[in-house]
This record gives C-alpha cells, sequence and structure tokens, in this order.
C-alpha cells in the first residue's frame, strides 16, 4: 500500500523530482512499451504543423517554424533532463497526455503569431517592470487552449517556476519547478487511464459538499491547483488512491476517484459516501 496522503513529504526538496516522477509511473503500473518509438525533440507537435501548412496553402510559402524562438535565451536544464529521460511516459506514450510540447519553446507574446497569450503586464506579481515581461512556452493543452511557461528572466535558472494562462490568458503560478510540473502533470494524467477509475458529478455527493468531506478524510498532495481547460483542481491523496476535484465544476466529471487496487476504489468512494451504482467503476485501461 502507498499513503499518496503523504505525497506532498516526498515532494518536497531536496528529493530529487526525477527519481519521484519514474517511482510514481512505476506505482501506477507504467512501463514504456517495448515498440515505443519516443517523441524527438526537435520535432514540431501535430497542431503546428497543421497551421503551418494551412497558412502555406493560403501563402504559397510555410512560416518559419523558429519564427516564435529567442534563440539569445538559454534553455533551461530540467527541459533538455525531461526530454531525455529514458522512463519519461509523455515522450513514449504521448496519448495519455493529450498536451503539445513546444521545443525549443517560444515566447509570449508571440512575433510568430502562432502562440495566443501575451506577455506579463508591468503590473505582474513575479517580476519588476523593468525586467523582461516575456514568458517562454514549452508545453500547452492539446488544442492550445491554455500554455505552461517558465519566465524569461528566470531562463537562466536550471529549474525555474511554471506559469500557466487561464481565463484571458492571464498567467497564474503553475509549479514551483519545471520538474515538479512534470510530475503533476504525470499525477493528473496517468492514475484515470492506469488505475480503477470512478468519475463523478458533485450532485452524486448530497448533503455535505465533497469538498469538506475530501478535506476531513484525505491530504493535499502538494501541488499547486490545476488550471486547464477552466478547471481549478486540487489533488488528494490517500491509501492507494488519488482524488481529483475540480472546484470550479468545470470539467465533465468534477470529482475523478483513481486508486491502485479495486479494493482502494471501493473504500475511497464509501469514505465519501458515495451511494451510486458500482458499474460505474472503470478497470485501467490497456
Amino acid at each position: 500500500m502507498i499513503d499518496y496522503g503523504r505525497f506532498a513529504d516526498r515532494l518536497a526538496p531536496p528529493r530529487a523530482r526525477w527519481d519521484l516522477l519514474r517511482e510514481f509511473q512505476e506505482e501506477w503500473g507504467y512501463t514504456v512499451p517495448a515498440d515505443a518509438t519516443p517523441w524527438a525533440k526537435w520535432s514540431e507537435n501535430e497542431h503546428q504543423t497543421y497551421i503551418r501548412r494551412l497558412k502555406g496553402e493560403w501563402t504559397g510559402e510555410e512560416d518559419d517554424e523558429f519564427e516564435g524562438v529567442d534563440f539569445s535565451l538559454p534553455i533551461p536544464q530540467a527541459v533538455d533532463e525531461w526530454w531525455e529521460l529514458p522512463f519519461n511516459s509523455f515522450t513514449h506514450s504521448p496519448r495519455l497526455y493529450w498536451t503539445n510540447p513546444v521545443y525549443p519553446p517560444t515566447v509570449r507574446p508571440d512575433p510568430s503569431g502562432y502562440g495566443v497569450a501575451e506577455g506579463l503586464p508591468e503590473d505582474n506579481p513575479f517580476v519588476g517592470p523593468d525586467d523582461d515581461l516575456r514568458v517562454c512556452v514549452f508545453k500547452a493543452e492539446y488544442e492550445y487552449c491554455n500554455e505552461w511557461g517558465y519566465l524569461a528572466a528566470e531562463a537562466g535558472q536550471d529549474d525555474p517556476r511554471v506559469l500557466v494562462t487561464v481565463a484571458d490568458d492571464e498567467w497564474v503560478p503553475q509549479a514551483r519547478s519545471i520538474s515538479e510540473f512534470f510530475v503533476q502533470l504525470a499525477v493528473q494524467r496517468l492514475p484515470p487511464s492506469l488505475g480503477w477509475c470512478l468519475r463523478l458529478d458533485t450532485a452524486d455527493f448530497p448533503g455535505t459538499p465533497v469538498g469538506e468531506r475530501l478535506d476531513a478524510a484525505y491530504r493535499p498532495m502538494g501541488f499547486e491547483p490545476w488550471r486547464e481547460l477552466g478547471v481549478d483542481t486540487l489533488t488528494y491523496g490517500g491509501p492507494d488512491v488519488i482524488v481529483h476535484h475540480d472546484r470550479a465544476d468545470a470539467s465533465d466529471y468534477p470529482v475523478i476517484i483513481s486508486a491502485r487496487t479495486r479494493e482502494a476504489l471501493t473504500t475511497a468512494a464509501h469514505t465519501l459516501d458515495w451511494q451510486g451504482n458500482p458499474t460505474q467503476i472503470e478497470p485501467p485501461s490497456e
């Protein structure tokens, strides 16, 4: 049994984040497929290739694929380290993730016009008005509804903090470092696919709000709220179980319970006093 209620302790420095990512993947049964071809770091993602080709049909020539890159900025060490991890579940199994990598990172505002977000306003809590107000994007939601990046002013750091775009393309904190972000992304994506899963609406918890039930029964896993596609998701951990709760109620299933065993899942459902039909429980995906 693994108590994910103690995950925040595992996440805290000086723990090596790549070791934690490898351990987490193994705990949920992920292994690199024998026939997997890793995503090449310098390859263009499918969405951007489509847009460039579409523009090429209009203009007769395709855009410069590196127009949005400022090559004078260093790329943080953590970005390159993540790409090279031999156990990297994204590079070997990207369909688990529904996100696009951006390498080399592109700046916002994007001189190529491809990236949707702007840079930081002068009045912001991250850097001063005389500092570089750009953000370097290294990851995006599958259709670029959200973008994740680090501050151009912190590009020289090995493992800078990560921001994400939310409503009106405002930048808000997502992770204390790039390496923490990639652990958080795996926590968001892998358990609902590789574990036993129960996807629920808040209406499935009459009476006491589900957030109060979670606060009483489980501990937060130590991450910043996940802000993709309008959600505001806190992640809770318990014995062999992880619960994602979208406090904004913006997703199809604001409560997702994932567990390493069916027994752990049913125990969590009973702990939260869920009274639904057990046939809703999904076994691990292929």
